[in-house]
């Protein structure tokens, strides 16, 4: 009995070791962004200890941080959330081979220089870095004000009470990867002094942070742990980014009735731009004033200070008709109207979004500039002002069940431009050689031929 009762410890503990070899060789994917943190001249944080080379710094670790530094730094912070930024963003970018005239920083490292006690964490877990805004509410206890940098020349602070200013700054990368980030790097870098600048003339003492709300570029790594061979291993799928939820209106018995999601809201006004998307799925923006019912429904969603404007409403009418002609309900996108500041621009969709009542709609890009779905109401309306540009949008509003979309109706037909052009073209080709065919197949050739060496075919006059 005592030998099976070794036999069977033993066989336990080699399993619990394979376990814990097989979780510490699983791949993992680390997913960082920097963060940046200084204050103004005059004014410092305390000593702050540094994590260690190669360390992630977690959410809790963050907040430990940040209490510190709130402890003497001044309450009035300035919030600078990139859309996209990696500690290899500073190193491509940042002037580090001693070309420092060809930074794209030069404000922000400016900044930091005069700075008594700046702190750089490198490497901060992407899911603390998507609560930074929170964290500072909770912290200072106020709510954060988005400010659009078109308009820092009409802020005016106030320094006897705290203050909590988001700055909103874009990261894309196209084709031209490197020359579209260093010129947006170096837009964003001139916001940065910008601002800076502001809060230095109106002679306010601030806490200016830098981060990114998800990383530019994710390095993979594979851990080697001590005693383990170099062989085959269980390889683990990044991790897909969270995917944003709907944006859901319910009615009066509770039940949804309206359904929006969409990737990108992009809206410019002259010549600033602002992608709404950003508002609506951090929860700044509210659907007050939604309506829907068996015919109507019109969403609402309601914004405050974005493109220099103290209020703006994006409203989307629809309504649901029955058509003869196809026996069946069809909803129609009416209107999408943009009410900002008591002055009103209307645009009529009905040309291009409708779907049948029982589907959603979704297209891959619903614009009013190329290949246009949204088109002004009219010459002399606002809406010429305006250019809006959504990406990968759906919405649905009618016969929902649950906070789920129903299939999709896309704008996009199965037969585009490109497959009937080559379809014709096909068609045309096979016309020609069905053709060509036919000719050879009616040649006939002669059934008598005239010998040159024979004797001559002599014709009878008189017969």
């Amino acid at each position: 009995m005592t030998e099976v009762g070794v036999r069977r410890s033993s066989l336990s503990t080699m399993a619990s070791t394979s376990v814990l070899l097989f979780i510490f060789s699983i791949y993992s994917c680390y997913a960082q962004v920097p963060l940046l943190m200084w204050t103004s001249d005059g004014y410092s944080m305390p000593h702050l200890a540094q994590p260690a080379a190669g360390q992630a710094v977690s959410g809790g670790q963050l907040v430990s941080y940040l209490k510190s530094a709130l402890s003497t730094a001044p309450h009035n912070v300035l919030l600078f959330l990139q859309d996209k930024l990696s500690i290899d963003d500073f190193t491509m970018y940042g002037g580090v081979f001693g070309n420092k005239q060809d930074s794209v920083f030069l404000n922000a490292e400016s900044a930091l220089q005069s700075s008594s006690s700046p702190l750089v964490l490198p490497a901060l877990d992407w899911s603390a870095s998507d609560s930074v805004l929170e964290l500072f509410q909770e912290e200072l206890g106020i709510p954060a004000v988005h400010i659009n940098p078109s308009t820092l020349k009409d802020i005016k602070l106030n320094t006897a009470q705290p203050s909590l200013l988001a700055v909103h700054l874009p990261y894309t990368a196209g084709q031209d990867v490197l020359a579209q980030s260093r010129e947006l790097l170096l837009k964003n870098d001139e916001i940065i002094g910008k601002v800076l600048d502001m809060f230095k003339s109106q002679d306010v003492p601030y806490t200016a942070v830098y981060t990114g709300l998800k990383p530019s570029r994710v390095i993979e790594d594979t851990p080697v742990m001590a005693g383990s061979s170099v062989g085959r291993s269980l390889l683990q799928t990044p991790p897909s980014p969270p995917v944003k939820p709907p944006v859901v209106v319910n009615s009066s018995t509770g039940h949804p009735c309206i359904m929006m999601w969409a990737d990108t809201l992009l809206t410019s006004y002259s010549t600033n731009e602002v992608d709404l998307g950003i508002y609506i799925f951090n929860g700044s923006a509210t659907t007050t004033g939604s309506v829907c019912n068996e015919t109507v429904s019109r969403l609402v969603l309601n914004f405050q200070n974005v493109l220099g404007f103290q209020s703006l409403q994006l409203i989307f009418s629809m309504h649901k008709i029955f058509f003869p002609v196809s026996a069946r309900d069809w909803t129609i996108m009416e209107q999408v109207v943009l009410e900002y500041d008591g002055q009103r621009a209307v645009f009529n969709g009905s040309r291009g979004i409708y779907a049948p009542a029982e589907y959603s709609f979704h297209c891959q890009s619903v614009s009013s500039v190329q290949s246009p779905l949204l088109v002004p109401y009219n010459a002399s309306d606002n809406a010429n002002q305006w250019k809006l540009i959504f990406t990968d949008f759906q919405i649905q509003a009618f016969n929902l069940t649950g906070e789920v979309f129903s299939y999709a109706s896309d704008c996009a037909g199965f037969f585009t431009p490109g497959i009937w052009m080559g379809l014709l073209t096909s068609l045309l080709m096979v016309l020609i050689l069905t053709y060509g065919l036919h000719m050879i197949m009616q040649l006939r050739t002669m059934d008598r031929f005239d010998d040159p060496k024979g004797p001559a075919i002599s014709v009878p006059q008189s017969e």
